[in-house]
């Protein structure tokens, strides 16, 4: 949505930041009235943050099992709640968005199996130890039976992030490079949709990459970044 960050209280005459506070109530007096005095911008990312320590001590003890069917809801109300504008400016597709993808689609796994190898657990006690801070298990550390969650994770959320990247592109300027390239990814990654997740780990590891080197190209003047990626991809062929 396109709003106006800077907001001034009407009742007490206190300013802040939208943008900083998700709310328009007054963070001084509590107040509903307030106005906007800057420009539009269009901005979706809440100032929201993961904490998955209550999920953590219930998994110590009564064991993963008794987790992934509660934190599910969890990680669904933090990504929805994640966007990659703020105040404008494109942000990058984060790891701590990526693990609460991926920990949202294994615990749903683990879930509906209702047992776990010592290998699977092993992994979804890395998520919820890592995800909140953003450190990912590696692609060698997750077992094959989990490896099309953190498929079908990425690709949603490599999607998802497209979508963003297209209105940023229409606000600010076309970059037809950078738009074909991402429109690779996509296509990829709406395969691994409809195969359900069931590629080489390392696929949906260079789709992240390539994703990240358009962010580079768009907001960081690195226009080889479009180059490296759509090399990564052609090596995917």
């Amino acid at each position: 949505m396109e709003i106006r960050g800077e907001r001034e209280c009407r009742d007490c005459g206190s300013r802040w930041r939208y943008y900083d506070t998700g709310s328009v109530a007054c963070p001084n007096c509590g107040s509903l009235v307030s106005v906007g005095v800057d420009d539009r911008q269009r901005h979706t990312d809440a100032p929201v943050e993961l904490n998955l320590s209550p999920q953590r001590r219930t998994a110590d003890e009564k064991g993963v099992l008794a987790v992934v069917a509660t934190v599910g809801s969890d990680l669904s109300a933090y990504l929805s709640r994640r966007g990659f504008r703020n105040a404008g400016d494109l942000l990058t597709l984060d790891d701590t968005y990526l693990a609460a993808a991926e920990l949202r689609h294994a615990a749903d796994v683990a879930e509906r199996r209702r047992s776990t190898t010592d290998a699977e657990e092993i992994y979804l006690l890395a998520l919820l130890t890592g995800a909140d801070h953003g450190d990912r298990p590696a692609p060698d550390d997750v077992p094959g039976s989990m490896a099309p969650a953190r498929a079908l994770a990425y690709a949603d959320a490599i999607l998802d992030y497209r979508g963003e990247v297209v209105t940023y592109l229409r606000d600010t300027g076309e970059d037809a490079a950078a738009r074909r390239t991402l429109g690779r990814v996509a296509d990829r990654a709406k395969r691994i949709r409809a195969i359900d997740g069931a590629v080489p780990i390392q696929e949906v590891e260079t789709l992240v990459t390539a994703t990240r080197a358009v962010f580079a190209a768009l907001t960081e003047g690195d226009k080889a970044a479009v180059s490296r990626a759509n090399d990564r991809l052609d090596a995917l062929n």
